[in-house]
């Protein structure tokens, strides 16, 4: 990181973007899947499609089912997460993570450490007490995961497609919140 850069982790209030952050969470989302992150998408994979995806989920963001955590370098998006609190009666207690992704300009700086430690905090703040997520089995993911206190439920074979259409092994990890 140079001299100066800012990472600053911030909610997005009531689902309201402006367009170049939409822009920049469709980039982020585009250069992630392009890189093979495993976040639910195959190749090919393009911007617009990208801008979709997010324009899809503001309604659950501005209702509040999910809340969308972002990671700015310099004032620009370079990373993100979500956490699901709109849950089922009975699962009410949880919170799954979902979709953390962080740009290339803005890895090796500890970006998506920093994103899961905010989510964590946040999860805590809506009264959660368990937070659930699933990974590629194997991957710099799960190993993030595990330094931050994540545990290792079990592992699913052939869960998902890989960007490059090959079927992975899902880790699902939990940590519950004391």
């Amino acid at each position: 990181m140079q001299s100066g850069s800012e990472i600053v982790i911030s909610e997005v209030q009531g689902g309201v973007l402006p367009a170049a952050d939409l822009d920049a969470l469709a980039e982020t989302l585009m250069q992630s899947v392009a890189l093979g992150a495993s976040i639910g998408f195959v190749l090919p994979f393009g911007f617009v499609q990208a801008q979709a995806f997010w324009q899809k989920l503001l309604p659950a963001f501005e209702r509040g089912e999910r809340r969308l955590l972002v990671a700015r370098l310099d004032g620009i998006i370079v990373g993100t997460v979500q956490l699901v609190v709109d849950q089922p009666a009975n699962g009410e207690h949880r919170g799954d993570v979902v979709k953390l992704m962080v740009h290339p300009d803005g890895r090796r700086k500890g970006i998506a450490r920093l994103l899961m430690e905010r989510v964590e905090t946040l999860a805590r703040e809506a009264g959660k007490t368990l937070l659930v997520l699933d990974t590629v089995t194997g991957s710099p993911a799960q190993t993030l995961y595990e330094n931050q206190g994540f545990t290792l439920s079990g592992t699913i074979p052939h869960y998902a497609m890989s960007t490059g259409g090959i079927l992975e092994s899902t880790s699902v990890m939990y940590k519950v919140l004391v």
